[in-house]
């Protein structure tokens, strides 16, 4: 499995690195714009990410606008359904409207900070990326 982490947070970063690692390889980026540069690399190099894990509060474009523009990506190339990227959200904040914001612009899931290790590997079971 290929996994991008999106997190400007260092000490977020290195936990979710060292957990996610057991599962797949994985790419760290800072902000959406890396995280967008990542995406489209990985698909113009065959080896699209299966999971990205993309917190909402960030520098220069924010997780929000950058689901967005990783889910018009993906419509413009085609990709629909189950073949999109799974993508589960991350943030510090527990505000309603923009929980279901992000669900409305195409998220899986939902993490809130300080992440649940146990929750967020049960997410990632029932969205079928590991066993």
């Amino acid at each position: 499995m290929r996994i991008l982490i999106v997190e400007d947070d260092l000490a977020s970063r290195k936990f979710l690195s060292k957990l996610l690692s057991k599962y797949g390889e994985c790419d760290i980026t800072v902000d959406g714009m890396e995280a967008l540069e990542a995406f489209m690399l990985a698909w113009d190099e065959g080896e699209p990410y299966d999971l990205i894990c993309l917190d909402i509060m960030m520098p220069n474009l924010d997780g929000e606008k950058t689901l967005k523009m990783i889910r018009d990506i993906e419509k413009q190339k085609g990709i629909v359904g189950s073949n999109r990227v799974k993508i589960i959200m991350t943030t510090a904040l527990n505000e309603t409207e923009r929980v279901f914001d992000a669900f409305e612009t195409g998220c899986e899931a939902y993490a809130s900070k300080p992440i649940n290790i146990e929750k967020l590997v049960e997410v990632i079971r029932k969205l079928g990326l590991i066993e």
